[in-house]
């Protein structure tokens, strides 16, 4: 995987990320959208031969845009750690 930030202010980032698709940004939107100071969280894949996805990130200006995403990233490691150890005692 690899992310490059085309745009950063304070209130909006925009970045492409190399090596995914809809499985991890539908699920990074969602994870965002959880939070009250979002105002602007999705994705486009411009193209299918392309598949290089450019998300865009925008806040109330409470928080910044990159540490929206840093929480939303923490909050999808706790969730999927939580799920690992589920599905562990049952296989």
């Amino acid at each position: 995987m690899k992310v490059d930030v085309l745009e950063e202010s304070k209130k909006r980032m925009v970045f492409r990320v190399e090596g995914e698709g809809h499985t991890l940004l539908n699920l990074l939107k969602k994870e965002l959208w959880e939070d009250p100071n979002i105002t602007v969280a999705g994705y486009e894949i411009r193209h299918p031969l392309e598949g290089i996805p450019t998300m865009v990130v925008e806040t109330n200006g409470k928080e910044t845009a990159r540490d929206a995403l840093l929480e939303a990233a923490k909050r999808m490691k706790k969730t999927s750690t939580g799920f690992l150890r589920l599905f562990e005692k049952i296989a």
